[in-house]
């Protein structure tokens, strides 16, 4: 960072400071509004949200339920399941990404340096983004579950539900301050989306998302045992089928608590400095 941006970002980080809390949710609520109109002008930016729930719904339930669900001993009904709280986890992975491509293509577009130059809470930005972000989830979540009541799903504790997509909610935001600052520190959405696919890849199948871990090899059930996806699905899973639950719910929310912890200061820093 050169000196004239050190320079530039210091007043900035100065008076974003002195913006009180209520002056904070005020611009926080007008970015979310804004963003909100910007994917009504543009609804093909929800095809991902809309489709990428049927689309694998119907993938691992008629391509790979049969198989796998015998493997568990209830055929393809038992399957079903077994796979629909995991993919509420996957849902939460999945379009945690968007919030980070979407900001890198605000700052090559301009618009993040139209927002740093006005009085605003830099923060603001970025809680916005996110919860913009969840309401995506949230709604690719309520697809998920049509199609899951579709194709066979029971729905035996609807607070368990509920409470499965909470928790996603709450793993998705810590998430998405990772991404976020992938939208900041590299230079253009494709590398966002590059990086994300590594992320997400090994964490997505390396978990108890689409089948049980027992049969994977030791170094690999080592590496499920601490990975936050096989605990969260585990967690929605026994939230919404039933099951042990207390043990992966806490874990769930240690990882969560800790990647916000480190991700969210260092995201909104680099946002604050970004030259």
């Amino acid at each position: 960072m050169s000196a004239a941006t050190a320079t530039a970002a210091a007043p900035a980080a100065v008076a974003d400071a002195r913006i009180p809390l209520r002056g904070h949710l005020r611009h926080t609520g007008a970015l979310i509004r804004r963003n909100l109109l910007w994917i009504k002008q543009d609804p093909e930016s929800m095809f991902d949200a809309l489709l990428m729930p049927v689309v694998f719904t119907l993938l691992f339930v008629y391509v790979f339920g049969g198989s796998i669900g015998q493997a568990l001993g209830g055929g393809q009904d038992g399957y079903v399941q077994y796979v629909i709280p995991g993919m509420i986890a996957m849902m939460s992975m999945t379009l945690s990404q968007g919030v980070g491509t979407g900001f890198s293509q605000d700052f090559n577009s301009g618009v993040m340096d139209r927002f740093r130059s006005l009085p605003i809470g830099r923060g603001s930005v970025l809680f916005a983004k996110i919860s913009v972000e969840l309401v995506r989830m949230l709604f690719a979540t309520t697809v998920l579950m049509i199609v899951a009541v579709l194709v066979g799903f029971d729905i035996h504790h609807w607070g368990g539900l509920f409470a499965a997509v909470g928790l996603s909610a709450v793993f998705a935001s810590s998430i998405m301050w990772v991404f976020l600052t992938l939208g900041v520190v590299l230079k253009n959405a494709q590398s966002v989306q590059a990086m994300g696919f590594l992320v997400l890849f090994p964490l997505q199948f390396g978990s108890s998302i689409f089948a049980p871990t027992q049969s994977m090899p030791g170094w690999l059930q080592a590496f499920t045992d601490y990975n936050p996806l096989s605990t969260l699905a585990d967690a929605a899973r026994g939230l919404m089928v039933g099951g042990p639950v207390a043990h992966d719910l806490w874990v769930t929310l240690g990882w969560s608590l800790a990647i916000t912890a480190v991700a969210a200061p260092y995201a909104i820093h680099k946002f604050r400095t970004k030259s």
